[in-house]
């Protein structure tokens, strides 16, 4: 009767033990709404949960990138746009200036009025998002233009990552973005200031070349925002997508999951009320 008592007594042990790990998963399943809580409950769920937290991690870098690329394309319309509105105004400048009826004090004013604007255009042309100048090419840590409107930016224009193997341009070569603007407005300074007529007629002509310029431009840069918008609505779809295989692969079915933690509840009570009348046996009675 003694190895007959050990026995049972340690299988009733045995059996507690099990019946309470098992309620303790259960109790974590529902408590954390997952199915999956280590590696042993599923080895090949876990590698297919690691494989699409990957791809949802770079699907949020891309958007990160997809955002400061909206910022940089919104901050460009805006600065090209305001542009070519000051081109327009001093478009019509150069009409008034190069009447045979203005006389070269209104001219010599009217030097004084490009002088401002082009002070203008040299601040549009230096913006900046968060520190970072968008018309200097990829060289974004220094202001692109002087006042006088010389170049110190680079031809290469900053890209975003958008996808594996793809990217989106969405900042500017600023030489190319404003091309000759700063000279047509210096020489239109100039021949205001010497009150030379032909000059004012040839920025004039250089005026309407800048304008269309930039209107080629400001269509580029809302292509690239229409592009860029389109991007962001692909990554959001598949970043809906993969967490939806993500919640497949690891959530649980909440109302099973806790129609499972009763049933292994009451089975750890009727266990437990089993145990405890094995546990009853005295020493002596083991001894026997």
């Amino acid at each position: 009767m003694r190895v007959a008592n050990k026995s049972v007594f340690d299988a009733a042990k045995y059996q507690l033990a099990s019946i309470a790990e098992e309620l303790n998963n259960a109790n974590l399943i529902v408590t954390t709404g997952k199915r999956i809580n280590k590696l042993s409950d599923d080895p090949v769920g876990v590698t297919q949960g690691l494989n699409i937290k990957a791809a949802l991690a770079n699907i949020e870098q891309l958007g990160r990138n997809i955002s400061l690329g909206n910022l940089w394309l919104a901050a460009s319309e805006s600065a090209l746009s305001q542009t070519q509105g000051i081109v327009s105004e001093l478009r019509a400048l150069s009409v008034q200036m190069a009447s045979a009826t203005t006389d070269a004090a209104s001219r010599n004013s009217a030097a004084q009025i490009v002088q401002n604007m082009l002070v203008e255009i040299s601040s549009l042309a230096n913006t900046d998002v968060s520190g970072r100048y968008i018309f200097g090419g990829t060289k974004t840590d220094t202001a692109p233009f002087s006042q006088n409107g010389t170049y110190t930016g680079n031809n290469d224009a900053f890209t975003i990552k958008s996808g594996k193997n793809a990217t989106i341009e969405v900042g500017s070569d600023g030489s190319a973005a404003f091309g000759t603007l700063f000279t047509t407005l210096s020489d239109f300074q100039t021949a205001l200031e010497t009150n030379d007529v032909s000059g004012i007629q040839n920025a004039m002509t250089g005026l309407d070349t800048n304008f269309d310029a930039l209107s080629e431009k400001i269509s580029y840069v809302g292509a690239q925002m229409r592009r860029i918008e389109v991007k962001g609505e692909i990554l959001e779809n598949m970043n809906l997508s993969n967490t939806e295989r993500l919640s497949e692969v690891e959530d649980a079915d909440i109302t099973e999951a806790v129609m499972n933690l009763k049933s292994v509840e009451f089975a750890y009570q009727a266990t437990l009320a089993s145990s405890a009348r094995v546990m009853t046996l005295s020493l002596v009675n083991y001894l026997k």
